[in-house]
């Protein structure tokens, strides 16, 4: 496995300078009988509510990936006092600079997953809504092609800023600029268009920190817009689960798992499963 970290600097309108972290986790074809294997690739956002960004979400996650076949990539984002778009404009840095190497890592440029946890999932939810919109010229110019992610896949993500918001990440993300309008521009069940990729989405009905109606909710939205979705509400569980067992959850004895930990099993199906009937 290619296992190395690479810097990112977007300089947005009226930000300071700010660098982002990109890390690499690429699977060698010593295993396979093919030397030159194209594999799809993952592009991880951790959570942390806009204000730091989760390890536990990060190479944990990477490494479940891999070890399924595909090329994982972490993205340690800016945070507070970072406000948006910057986070936004590295994440579609990171994505344009997965398929500028895509021949070099042999990815397949056209699969390429953008998979979120908490706040890292209103970010990926920002990615898959905005990607095309017109005002992102006035933060950064790119090539939409090179931006443009293949699917989703969000856990227990933030969504909306309205009834069911996690405040927390709302006033790390905007701070001063929180005006009516911004608000609603991160409300992302309000953006959803025919745009978003397909999605995969998970949550837990008693998350405490953001509430399962975050997914429902963008979920009906991917609906009314006839986007491809597959969302799992598991009935037990608190926030930021993970893995869901006891390499990340302390509370969990060694070999135990949460009933959400198959959630990612059903995510590497739904992403072999989409790029397999494109």
């Amino acid at each position: 496995m290619k296992h190395f970290i690479t810097d990112i600097n977007v300089k947005t309108t009226g930000a300071s300078d700010y660098t982002a972290n990109l890390t690499a986790y690429i699977p060698e074809n010593e295993f396979t009988a093919e030397d030159r294997r194209i594999r799809p690739a993952v592009l991880i956002i951790p959570g942390g509510g806009y204000e730091h960004t989760s390890d536990r979400e990060s190479e944990p996650i990477a490494m479940k990936f891999i070890s399924e076949g595909l090329c994982a990539f972490v993205l340690r984002y800016s945070v507070a006092p970072a406000r948006f778009p910057q986070a936004l404009c590295e994440a579609f840095s990171a994505i344009s600079y997965i398929r500028e190497h895509a021949e070099e890592w042999n990815i397949d440029p056209n699969k390429i997953t953008v998979c979120g946890f908490s706040a890292g999932g209103h970010l990926s939810a920002c990615v898959g809504a905005f990607w095309n919109a017109p005002w992102l010229d006035e933060h950064m110019k790119m090539d939409r092609n090179m931006i443009k992610p293949n699917l989703l896949v969000l856990s227990y993500p933030v969504i909306t800023s309205g009834e069911f918001a996690h405040e927390g990440s709302v006033n790390n993300l905007l701070g001063d600029n929180k005006t009516q309008e911004n608000v609603e521009l991160i409300s992302m069940e309000k953006q959803v268009n025919q745009d978003v990729p397909p999605t995969f989405i998970w949550h837990t009905y008693e998350d405490g920190s953001v509430p399962v109606n975050n997914t429902v909710l963008f979920a009906h939205a991917l609906l009314r817009h006839n986007v491809p979705v597959e969302m799992h509400i598991y009935r037990r569980g608190g926030h930021g689960l993970s893995l869901g067992n006891h390499m990340v959850n302390q509370q969990l004895k060694i070999g135990e798992k949460h009933m959400s930990s198959d959630w990612i099993d059903k995510a590497i199906r739904f992403i072999f499963e989409e790029i397999t009937n494109e």
